[in-house]
C-alpha cells in the first residue's frame, strides 16, 4: 500500500503539478484513511485489497471519526479532496472497480476575515525595516527586501525564496514568479521595492555570496537559498519591533496587500492576476475586508449607524 500511495503522490506531480507541500499534505491524508481502515480490522496488505476494503461507508466513518475528534471543517474538507483525488486516480489505475469518492460531500468551510495590516501600520512597519537597514548589514537589507515584496508584490512566502536572479526584470520592475500548479505569472513592484532590491544586490548579497549560493537572490545567513521558516521569522520579528503594529505572518502581508489595493480601487480580475488565483472566488474574501472596514467607519462616524 506504500507503493500505491507513492505512485498516486508522483501523479500528483507529474500530470496534476501539484506542489511538493501538496503531494506531502494529501499523501498523509489518505495514509491517515488507510490507517484507520486498518484499525477497524479491514485487511489492506496488498493493493489487491484495496477495492473491497474502500467503501462509501469506510469513508463517511473515517470523517465522522474526524468530525467527532475535533478537526475543523477545512481540515475535513483537505481530506475530502484529497481521498477524492486518490479514489479517481485508483479507479483509473485499476486499483478500484468505481470512484467510490465521487459521491463524498466535503463540509462548506467557514469563510474567517484575514487578519491584515491597516495602511497607517503597514507604513510604519516598512518604516521600521529602512530604519534597521540604514548601517548596510547585510541581513537587515536582506530583510528589507523580505518585507519589501511580501507586502508590495502580496507574493506567497514560497514563491518568494523560490526567486532567482534572472526572474528580476529591473528594467520593467516586473518579477516572474512561479505560483501553485507551476503556474508563471509577472508581477510588478514599486519604487519603495526597488531601492530594497538594489541595495541588496548592491551591499547584501555580495557579502553572504558562497559556493552553494547559486542563482537565489535572496540568501540566508550561510550564503544558501533562503528558507521559509526564517523568512517567517524574520516577517514575526520586524513586526514585533514596531510600534502599534500586531505580530503578523508572511501570509498576512499578502492579505494586507491584496486589501489595500481593492481599498485604493484596484480591480478584483487584477488583483486576481497579481496573487495567482486560479479563480476570482478565492480573492473574493478581500472584498469582505473592506466591506468590514467600511461597515466600522460607518458605525463610528455616521449619527444615524
Amino acid at each position: 500500500m506504500a507503493d500505491v500511495v507513492a505512485d498516486w503522490a508522483e501523479h500528483l506531480a507529474s500530470s496534476r503539478g501539484r506542489s511538493g507541500a501538496t503531494r506531502r499534505a494529501y499523501a498523509s491524508d489518505v495514509r491517515q484513511l488507510l490507517l484507520f481502515l486498518r484499525d477497524q480490522g479491514v485487511p489492506l496488505g496488498t493493493a489487491a485489497d484495496l477495492d473491497p476494503a474502500l467503501t462509501l461507508p469506510a469513508l463517511r466513518s473515517w470523517l465522522g471519526s474526524l468530525v467527532t475528534g475535533g478537526a475543523a471543517r477545512s481540515t475535513v474538507s483537505r481530506r475530502v479532496a484529497s481521498v477524492r483525488s486518490f479514489s479517481t486516480w485508483a479507479h483509473r489505475a485499476g486499483l478500484l472497480g468505481r470512484d467510490v469518492a465521487a459521491r463524498l460531500e466535503a463540509p462548506r468551510a467557514q469563510r474567517h476575515l484575514p487578519e491584515v495590516l491597516d495602511a497607517v501600520q503597514a507604513a510604519e512597519t516598512m518604516r521600521t525595516t529602512e530604519l534597521g537597514a540604514a548601517e548596510g548589514d547585510p541581513i537587515a537589507l536582506r530583510d528589507r527586501l523580505v518585507m519589501e515584496l511580501l507586502y508590495s508584490c502580496g507574493i506567497r512566502v514560497a514563491e518568494l525564496c523560490g526567486l532567482d536572479m534572472d526572474d528580476v526584470d529591473t528594467e520593467r520592475r516586473l518579477l516572474r514568479v512561479i505560483g501553485k500548479g507551476d503556474r508563471e505569472r509577472a508581477v510588478p513592484y514599486g519604487v519603495p521595492a526597488e531601492r530594497a532590491l538594489r541595495d541588496w544586490l548592491d551591499g547584501g548579497r555580495p557579502a553572504l555570496t558562497t559556493s552553494s549560493s547559486g542563482p537565489a537572490l535572496i540568501l540566508g545567513a550561510r550564503g544558501g537559498r533562503l528558507d521559509p521558516r526564517t523568512a517567517r521569522r524574520v516577517v514575526n520579528e520586524v513586526t514585533d519591533a514596531t510600534p502599534g503594529s500586531p505580530r503578523v505572518s508572511p501570509h498576512a502581508l499578502r492579505h494586507s496587500s491584496a486589501t489595500h489595493l481593492l481599498e485604493g480601487g484596484a480591480d478584483l480580475r487584477h488583483v486576481q492576476e497579481l496573487l495567482g488565483h486560479s479563480t476570482p472566488a478565492t480573492t473574493q474574501i478581500y472584498t469582505h475586508v473592506s466591506a468590514e472596514r467600511l461597515r466600522a467607519a460607518y458605525r463610528g462616524a455616521h449619527p444615524r449607524a
